[in-house]
């Protein structure tokens, strides 16, 4: 009990520290959106356009399940008009900062638009769902109405751009869709298996029919063991397994330490390439917008198991 008041005191200071600073957002008249990951900022910037000022919080390679919030960031947060977030516990550590924040500001989980029926739901969350939303195209387009929704609400006189933007990515998405299914249909169906350093890509693999296993579990905050790494082991050499993948956010050495255990086996698999699971790619890496980084990544699956 003392350690939650402890904290709930601790966060009325930051957030007051925030709201007293003198740092102050040059916004020229947008709509400034603060975003946790930058999945959901690309998709506030496609559907606000010029009207809207975008910062996300999260970098290239950071992960979520892990991020803090540092001054900064609840600086942010304070003068921010709207707040995307992905939800379903994706920003687990942040949680407590959105719930307070709620009471006077307009945020938004863009995960709450899918129907619960929708979401994969692994023994291992306890009763709570997969937040890795964005890795079935379809999925993920139907965030986009929410935002759509939000933005119109504090800015109505963007309204009809707002809806205009937002018709015009969902289109986008399709064909995005459409893409994705005709690129896996390349990989020999006794190939469709996708390794990985954790198990992000449940989505994915139900969306497009590939067979979907990681070392760690549904969060990077599972630890792993020997009994893991063996059992992973054990997988790849009997299905002889081409390629394993390593993540963009999570680091390389847990899959290296499943490469190094087939190789002990005497079956040799390679590293297909990285592929971006919690966090997109730097500026210019062609993996810095949401659909970029979709290509990126069923480019490097599709080149390595096909």
């Amino acid at each position: 009990m003392l350690f939650r008041y402890a904290t709930y005191f601790f966060l009325v200071f930051l957030l007051g520290c925030a709201e007293n600073s003198t740092e102050k957002l040059d916004d020229g008249g947008q709509v400034v959106v603060v975003c946790t990951t930058g999945m959901v900022a690309d998709l506030a910037q496609r559907i606000g356009g010029d009207r809207v000022r975008v910062m996300g919080l999260m970098g290239p390679g950071v992960d979520p399940h892990y991020y803090k919030a540092s001054r900064g960031d609840l600086a942010k947060l304070e003068r921010a008009d709207l707040i995307l977030y992905n939800g379903l516990l994706l920003e687990g550590k942040m949680q407590d900062i959105f719930g307070k924040m709620a009471r006077a500001k307009r945020i938004v989980a863009v995960a709450d638009a899918i129907d619960k029926s929708d979401l994969l739901q692994p023994a291992e969350l306890e009763g709570h769902y997969d937040p890795h939303i964005w890795f079935d195209v379809a999925l993920w387009s139907k965030t986009v109405d929410s935002v759509v929704r939000a933005l119109a609400e504090i800015d109505s006189e963007g309204a009809e751009t707002y809806q205009h933007n937002g018709d015009a990515y969902r289109e986008e998405l399709a064909a995005l869709d459409a893409w994705v299914i005709e690129q896996v249909e390349q990989i020999p169906s006794g190939q469709r298996v996708l390794i990985t350093a954790h198990d992000a890509f449940g989505y994915f693999g139900r969306a497009y029919g590939i067979e979907v296993t990681g070392l760690q579990g549904i969060s990077t905050v599972a630890e792993y063991g020997v009994n893991d790494v063996t059992g992973l082991v054990d997988f790849i050499s009997e299905r002889k397994i081409r390629a394993i993948f390593v993540e963009s956010s999570v680091p390389e050495r847990s899959i290296e330490a499943v490469r190094q255990g087939c190789l002990e086996r005497g079956h040799t698999v390679s590293i297909g390439g990285t592929l971006y699971s919690d966090a997109m790619g730097g500026q210019g890496s062609g993996a810095d917008t949401y659909v970029g980084m979709v290509k990126s990544n069923v480019e490097t699956v599709v080149g390595a198991l096909r």
